[in-house]
């Protein structure tokens, strides 16, 4: 995330954060004055809408709905700085054992140096005490070289332990730095690149794949209802009844906020259809239950459009369409499934 360089304006915008931390009654933490600040520059404008959407409820930001902004908008900057700062410390191990190997290259030329000045020494036809000292410089020589070598591969195997250590700390933040920190499953980042790839793959090989894009219906009433916590474990349980109808090479996402998403690579639009009404009748069949009051909630019902790979799609087209086949399904009153080749959906032309 980058901020102008101009020192006015962050002091301003600073000011404008201590007002706001104190006329909202918000803690002065880090990650509240990191928050604050993004949103008093206005460089994240999905943060922004949350943070609004949370003032609109009693107009203040508790802890709860400061943590939970803070995680899905600014964790992944930090997940990226680790992945930084662990690929700078595997290049700096690499680093150091290279000018090991280095060295020890230079004392192995310098050990050749000598058995080729002995041999030279030794058609001269060398006795008794020269012969002694020559037989003295090899040994020592041999000496030093296998010192040399006990020590490149003693630090070799401890270069290697910590590498190791540091490339599953690495996979850690990678997976970390994929994932949506509130469901577990795939977040947006992840979803971009997999469907980058899934058309790639798509257009290689000619084979049919397709795009679900899920959203709960009426989630911002259950959520000024029942309140942001419940809201949580609504997102968790539809996560959790969408991962549980995927399989194999399928990926399970959130999209953002309410809304989800499903690839399909290797599927048919009817197969993909499917998996969606399996997907929709799962998330029906789940009986929702307050935590805090044991209340029961009722259900929830979700609605799904499904687009299909279509010669020259982008990320974008496909994106589109799903998006389209969305808005029939919530137009045509919700929990259902609608796919771009049901009667009455219609596409722009750019986007078609």
């Amino acid at each position: 995330m980058s901020y102008t360089d101009d020192v006015d304006q962050t002091i301003a915008y600073g000011q404008k954060v201590l007002s706001l931390l104190k006329s909202r009654k918000c803690s002065a933490s880090p990650k509240n004055y990191e928050l604050w600040f993004t949103y008093v520059s206005g460089h994240d404008r999905a943060l922004v809408k949350s943070v609004n959407e949370a003032l609109k409820v009693d107009g203040t930001l508790s802890a709860k709905a400061s943590e939970k902004i803070y995680i899905e908008h600014l964790s992944q900057d930090h997940v990226a700085d680790q992945v930084e700062q662990v690929g700078a410390q595997i290049g700096g191990e690499i680093e150091q054992i290279l000018a090991i190997v280095d060295n020890t290259m230079g004392e192995t030329s310098e050990y050749s140096s000598s058995l080729a000045e002995a041999g030279s020494n030794l058609n001269d036809g060398l006795t008794g005490s020269s012969l002694k000292n020559l037989i003295q410089t090899l040994v020592d020589s041999t000496t030093k070289m296998e010192q040399s070598n006990q020590e490149l591969q003693s630090r070799l195997k401890e270069s290697s332990e910590q590498i190791s250590d540091l490339n599953q700390n690495l996979e850690l933040v990678r997976t970390e730095s994929r994932t949506d920190q509130l469901t577990g499953i795939a977040n947006r980042k992840h979803f971009d690149e997999a469907l980058e790839e899934m058309i790639r793959q798509s257009e290689r090989d000619g084979t049919e794949s397709c795009l679900l894009i899920g959203d709960i219906d009426l989630f911002k009433k259950f959520n000024d209802t029942y309140g942001h916590q419940t809201g949580d474990q609504v997102l968790r349980l539809v996560a959790h009844a969408i991962s549980s109808n995927v399989k194999g090479k399928d990926l399970a996402a959130r999209y953002g906020g309410e809304e989800f998403a499903v690839l399909l690579p290797g599927t048919t639009l009817q197969s993909s259809v499917t998996v969606a009404n399996q997907v929709r009748l799962a998330i029906k069949s789940k009986e929702l239950v307050k935590k805090s009051t044991g209340e029961n909630l009722g259900v929830v019902t979700f609605s799904i459009g499904a687009a299909r790979y279509r010669a020259g799609d982008t990320a974008e087209s496909m994106i589109s369409r799903a998006d389209t086949c969305l808005y029939a399904a919530k137009n045509g009153g919700r929990d259902q499934v609608k796919c771009e080749t049901d009667p009455g959906i219609e596409f722009d032309a750019a986007v078609a």
